[in-house]
C-alpha cells in the first residue's frame, strides 16, 4: 500500500502515461483525449437544437467512462491514499511566489489565489472565470487539449499536434513569468 501512497517517479509514469495511447489505439482504435468527452457530455445532456452537437455521441460513450475513471481515481487518491504529505514544490517557485506576496501553500493550490473567498476578488475572477473561459475556448480553437495533442497526437507524428503543444509551452512561459507576476500584484 505503501508503494502507491507515494509519487512516482517520472521514468516510471511517464511511460505508462505513454502506452496509454498505443494500448488505445491497438485495443479499440480510439484516440486518447479528454476535451472532447465536454461535447460529449452536453450532446446527450441538451435536448437543444445546436449543429454542434447533432451526432452520434453512444460511440463515443467509452470516452465518459474513461473520464469517469479519471475523476473516481482522483477521488480516491486525495481521499484514501494522500498519505497526508505536503504537495512537494520546488524552493525556488516556493520564494518566488512568496515575493509576490503568496503565502499559504495548504492543499494542492495556493489559498491565496484559489480559494471560494478569493472567487469574488478580482484577482480570483480574473483567474478562474477568465482564465476558464480562455483555457475551454482555447481547447476548443486548438482542435483539443493539451494531453490529447501532446499525448496523442505528437505519438501518431501529427503536425498540427506539434504546432499546438509548442504554443500551449510558450503560453505557458509567457504566462508564468511576464503575466503572473502582474496578476498577483492585484
Amino acid at each position: 500500500m505503501d508503494l502507491i501512497k507515494q509519487p512516482w517517479p517520472w521514468y516510471v509514469a511517464g511511460p505508462l502515461i505513454g502506452l496509454v495511447v498505443p494500448a488505445l489505439l491497438t485495443m479499440g482504435n480510439k484516440t486518447f483525449g479528454i476535451s472532447s468527452s465536454l461535447r460529449h457530455i452536453c450532446a446527450a445532456c441538451l435536448p437543444a437544437n445546436i449543429p454542434f452537437f447533432k451526432y452520434n455521441w453512444k460511440k463515443e460513450s467509452w470516452n465518459l467512462f474513461f473520464v469517469a475513471g479519471i475523476v473516481l481515481g482522483g477521488f480516491i487518491a486525495a481521499q484514501l491514499l494522500n498519505g497526508n504529505h505536503a504537495v512537494n514544490i520546488n524552493p525556488q517557485t516556493h520564494t518566488l511566489l512568496q515575493q509576490q506576496g503568496v503565502e499559504n501553500f495548504d492543499g494542492l493550490l495556493p489559498a491565496d489565489i484559489f480559494s471560494f473567498e478569493q472567487l469574488f476578488t478580482v484577482r480570483g475572477l480574473i483567474f478562474m472565470v477568465l482564465g476558464g473561459f480562455m483555457v475551454g475556448f482555447g481547447t476548443r480553437y486548438a482542435g483539443g487539449c493539451t494531453s490529447g495533442h501532446a499525448i496523442m497526437g505528437i505519438s501518431n507524428l501529427q503536425w498540427p499536434s506539434l504546432v499546438a503543444t509548442c504554443c500551449f509551452m510558450i503560453g505557458g512561459f509567457i504566462m508564468t513569468w511576464f503575466i503572473l507576476p502582474y496578476l498577483l500584484q492585484l
